[in-house]
């Protein structure tokens, strides 16, 4: 009672401290949320000279591409659709400066462009029906708040918002496409521009030149200090921009199986093989399951006990496994080999039966469909038993005269693919056709003819031929794949977590060199997804790239596979010039041939081109027809500075010292030939023409969007 009279007495001291601990609480996630005091939008993906990109419209395209993508991750789809809305965005301000708009009609033979192929929007005749398409419209806008909001189009189902953006999609398309044809009617090739690309290509010079190479001089010889490239880097600030990267180091250790995991699963197959006794709690008494070598039921055994599904069909030697496979093929029916070893399995294979077959059938065949067959039309009214007796009464026909087959196939078979050439399929191996059909012209013989059943209705087939029988066998076998144990997983574990406290008190390279890991360097950026060695890891470039994540920290992250990826974060490199460090894997070779061109320079001598090869321990080199469009020496490689430098020389005259690509140079000119006159240069205006139009779309869109302001916040949410 004293105490709460205490509390009551300092009430006011109580409000203020809580108080002052909210905003302390409050203040401390604003420091931790930078978005927050910087005043980023949190609901924005992106902001494009300031049009936003809206992160809940933006989420819902990123699921409906995520539906229609295959082959693709989350990331790859978010990025694609990322790249589509920043253009959206770039290009939007464009098109409504000029005003451009898409009318009703011009949408409408957008529409009939677009989906003209689409069953859905074709009469009876195939043609595009208008009509059908306002009645999907109509109908996928009057369900759009139902549960079954959705319309099957095509192979894939799609919404009344969905169409409505599909709608705005095609218009935008069409307003850039007007956009980008105005950009190209102003880039057309003049006559003057053709005949200078003519001259360029067409004017040649004949040089001598002797090139004194920056590689005479030893690359020790030249003192390249880190000021050196911290210069070069500021005087080639293009080259060395380069986004924020995070430089990580992690050590794998994955669940493989050992040894011991392999023996006790090949132990595990050798003991399928024989009948083994279990008790059985329902009976309270012993009974007898019959193992491999005995059992009746072979599908039923496999599929018990197998990790890959029994196979009832026969098959020739190359498709048995390669390790085992003269073994199994000189096996007798009934009998076994193994357990053996196969990809990433041990097996025990099991003759079931022995026979010969062809290589290759042809046949020919009517296709009796009914209602609810495989690929049977919307009318098809005959049922099963309907089918069955028809099929029946084909066959005891052309048993009977097989010259009518050609004449029935015309009028009853169901099967497109074939009525046209008879009923006949050519030629074919092994498993081209559905089990029945294949079981049935490989295992008879050339000239039989019966009904068999398949997916798509009832066949009568007729055996026209076959070639080369040989020894096929059918293998039954059971596969169990070799995993690591429990056991094993438990150790990969415990060496997980024991390198990881290791590595709080002591050096993690160090840690890792005195257990014998592997440390795998690895650059990140901050949208990248897959990791070299460690597949789709996203997650981990999210941590690599947290406010939170120091250099230094370290933490483990599971592996596809199994196992764990312990990670630590070596460095963090921030948006800007590269570091003199990073940067001189290229600066160096740069700025040593610059300080050995001011060498070779300072030595050179001699009036004539001979006299300078002599001196420098080279040789006089030739040139023959050299042009401005393709500036390249025989003998040296493409050198711009240098025959642009020969193309302002007279004949004989000898140039000053030319820095080149490769070396010092000095060039003669040993003859002009000037090129032809043409009477006409207006085919070569059409190609510059042609050429530039070709380019415009990407060329102008990459010159927006480089003029653009983008502020890119995918990495917050992705």
């Amino acid at each position: 009672m004293a105490v709460l009279n205490k509390i009551r007495q300092r009430s006011l001291f109580l409000i203020l401290i809580i108080a002052l601990a909210l905003f302390s609480f409050v203040l401390s996630d604003l420091f931790r949320n930078s978005s927050a005091l910087s005043g980023a939008a949190q609901d924005v993906v992106a902001s494009v000279d300031g049009t936003d990109i809206n992160r809940q419209d933006f989420m819902t395209k990123v699921d409906n591409a995520q539906r229609q993508a295959q082959g693709q991750s989350s990331t790859q789809v978010m990025n694609r659709v990322y790249d589509q809305e920043v253009r959206n965005a770039i290009l939007k301000s464009q098109l409504e400066n000029l005003g451009l708009s898409v009318e009703q009609d011009q949408m409408r033979d957008l529409l009939k462009t677009n989906f003209s192929s689409y069953a859905e929007f074709n009469n009876e005749a195939g043609i595009f029906d208008e009509n059908k398409l306002n009645e999907f419209i109509a109908n996928l806008k009057a369900i759009q708040n139902t549960a079954q909001n959705r319309a099957v189009l095509g192979s894939f189902q799609i919404s009344y918002a969905e169409w409505v953006n599909n709608e705005e999609a095609i218009a935008l398309r069409a307003k850039e496409q007007s956009y980008f044809t105005m950009i190209r009617a102003g880039v057309n090739g003049t006559l003057a521009e053709a005949e200078t690309d003519y001259l360029l290509q067409s004017d040649t010079r004949d040089l001598k030149y002797v090139n004194v190479p920056f590689t005479s001089i030893a690359d020790d010889q030249v003192e390249v200090s880190k000021s050196d490239i911290t210069k070069y880097i500021n005087e080639n600030k293009s080259q060395y921009e380069v986004e924020a990267t995070r430089d990580i180091a992690f050590v794998e250790f994955k669940e493989v199986a050992t040894v011991e995991d392999e023996n006790e699963t090949k132990n595990n197959v050798a003991k399928l093989l024989e009948d083994r006794v279990e008790f059985n709690n329902t009976t309270k008494a012993n009974e007898t399951i019959l193992g491999f070598k005995n059992t009746k039921d072979i599908e039923g055994f496999v599929n018990s006990n197998s990790d890959i599904k029994y196979n009832d069909a026969f098959v020739a030697k190359s498709a048995l496994p390669t390790v085992a496979a003269d073994e199994i093929y000189n096996l007798n029916a009934g009998e076994f080999y193994g357990p053996y070893k196969d990809n990433g399995y041990y097996k025990l294979s099991k003759v079931v039966a022995v026979k010969q077959i062809p290589d290759s059938v042809k046949v020919r065949h009517i296709l009796i469909t009914y209602a609810g067959a495989r690929n049977a039309q919307p009318d098809e009214v005959k049922t099963a038993e309907d089918a069955k007796k028809l099929a029946d009464s084909i066959a005891n026909v052309v048993k009977n005269n097989n010259s009518k087959f050609s004449e029935l196939v015309t009028e009853y078979s169901a099967d497109p693919g074939s009525v046209d050439k008879g009923g006949e399929y050519d030629y074919h191996p092994y498993n081209t056709m559905v089990k029945a059909f294949n079981d049935f012209e490989f295992e008879n013989n050339t000239g039989d003819i019966d009904v068999v059943e398949t997916i798509f209705g009832y066949h009568v087939i007729e055996i026209l031929g076959q070639t080369n029988k040989s020894k096929a066998l059918k293998v039954a076998t059971v596969a169990q794949l070799i995993e690591p144990s429990e056991r094993t997983i438990d150790n990969v574990f415990n060496t997980t977590s024991k390198f990881e406290v290791a590595i709080q008190d002591g050096d993690f390279q160090a840690v890792a060199k005195e257990n014998n890991y592997a440390v795998k360097p690895v650059s990140l950026k901050v949208l990248d997804e897959n990791i070299p060695g460690l597949g789709s890891q996203r997650t981990i470039v999210r941590w690599a790239f947290e406010a939170t994540t120091n250099v230094g920290d370290s933490k483990r992250f599971p592996i596809p596979g199994g196992g764990y990826a312990v990670i630590q974060l070596v460095k963090a490199n921030k948006a800007g010039l590269m570091s003199a460090e990073n940067a001189s894997a290229t600066a160096i070779t740069a700025i040593r041939n610059e300080k050995k061109a001011k060498m070779i320079l300072d030595k050179i001598s001699g009036t004539t081109l001979e006299e300078v090869a002599k001196n420098n321990g080279v040789a006089t080199l030739t040139a023959a027809a050299v042009n401005m469009k393709n500036p390249t020496l025989s003998g040296a490689g493409v050198e711009p500075k240098v025959v642009g430098t020969a193309f302002g020389l007279e004949e004989g005259t000898v140039s000053k010292p030319v820095v080149g690509n490769k070396g010092v140079y000095l060039v003669q000119v040993t003859k002009i030939t000037p090129a032809a006159k043409l009477e006409n240069y207006q085919p070569m205006a059409n190609r510059l023409s042609l050429t530039r139009a070709n380019a415009v779309q990407t060329k102008a869109y990459n010159a927006l969007k480089e003029a653009a302001e983008i502020e890119d916040n995918r990495p917050s949410f992705y």
